[in-house]
């Protein structure tokens, strides 16, 4: 039985008719961006759940982003990325892969949009520069990317083949990204990433792969040795058998560095990650969380609810996206206990 509307969030109008591949807030106010397999962007008011505005792609979008309120990018399965101008609906194509771009990152503080593509390469753009001229740098990568985040000073790649590459920003900036990582490790997860994070202090970032556990890595060496741990999570006991989900989605809550994972398995989970404790835990979405977000306060959590095949085809609930009210308990780390 599915829970009452009032635990999962309030769904907003007119969600997209097709797999949500990303939901994601603007850093600088409550507008929510959305991509989808129904080939268009959708860009909502969470405040009031309503649609603000739609933009029409040529194939499914698996990605998209902010640059600010003004500018927002998308890219999909035809290789293309694109960016478009809110005001006026106008859009261009600011490069493109030879295969699909699963996933864009733009990089605030460098006015530079990363695309990393199916096509085993990255490339980093400059919409400041005049077409043909904005590619800065063009990685070549030892498999297909399957997720990116970014913090203030490290770019990490995850590809196909368990790889995880972690780039310098300032070199990759810099047009010295053929020069390789700084960091090419193995994913300690036995099973393909599916997911990935930059703790909110950069200190590290969280891997989730498609067998429902979490690979909580540290950049610097010393911290990854010494610290580093990986957790089970969502999993299910259906008719006396653990059923195993993938973890679709990773968000990090920008006050506390807490973070959330969103699953196949329906439900979302609040994790301290420093104390390596779950705070909190949703009740039941209809479908697969396939995508998650906080808002910059952290005061709300935008959740895609939509099903991302992971026991194939077969009847499932129509698309949603909820606006769920985040209350500081769920979020808020718990004080560790004195020693006796």
């Amino acid at each position: 039985m599915a829970a009452p509307t009032a635990y999962l969030g309030e769904p907003v109008e007119a969600p997209p008719s097709d797999g949500i591949s990303r939901v994601v807030f603007s850093q600088t106010s409550d507008l929510l961006l959305a991509s989808s397999w129904d080939k268009s962007l959708h860009l909502y008011d969470a405040a009031t759940r309503l649609p603000r505005a739609s933009y029409s792609h040529h194939a499914p979008l698996l990605d998209c982003c902010f640059e600010n309120d003004s500018t927002v990018y998308a890219a999909g399965l035809d290789g293309q990325v694109k960016r478009y101008d809110v005001a006026t609906t106008a859009s261009a194509v600011l490069g493109s892969h030879s295969k699909a771009v699963q996933s864009l990152v733009h990089l605030a503080e460098r006015g530079l949009l990363v695309s990393g593509s199916w096509d085993a390469g990255m490339r980093l753009w400059d919409p400041r520069a005049p077409p043909g001229a904005n590619c800065v740098a063009a990685v070549s990568l030892p498999g297909k990317v399957y997720a990116m985040s970014a913090g203030s000073e490290r770019l990490v790649v995850g590809t196909s083949g368990r790889h995880v590459l972690i780039y310098d920003i300032r070199r990759l900036a810099g047009g010295q990204g053929g020069e390789g990582p700084e960091q090419h490790r193995e994913s300690s997860l036995k099973f393909q990433t599916r997911s990935l994070a930059v703790y909110t202090d950069g200190r590290g970032y969280a891997l989730g792969s498609v067998e429902g556990r979490v690979a909580m890595e540290f950049f610097d060496a010393a911290d990854a040795q010494a610290n580093k741990y990986a957790f089970k999570c969502h999993r299910r006991n259906e008719n006396g058998k653990d059923t195993v989900y993938p973890v679709h989605s990773i968000a990090f809550h920008s006050g506390y560095g807490t973070f959330a994972t969103g699953g196949g398995d329906g439900v979302i989970c609040i994790w301290d990650g420093d104390n390596k404790k779950r705070l909190f835990q949703t009740a039941r979405y209809p479908t697969s969380v396939a995508s998650m977000c906080f808002s910059r306060s952290g005061e709300m959590l935008a959740v895609a609810a939509s099903y991302a095949y992971e026991q194939g085809e077969r009847d499932h609930p129509a698309d949603a996206i909820y606006i769920r009210a985040v209350q500081d308990v769920e979020v808020r780390p718990k004080a560790r206990k004195a020693a006796a």
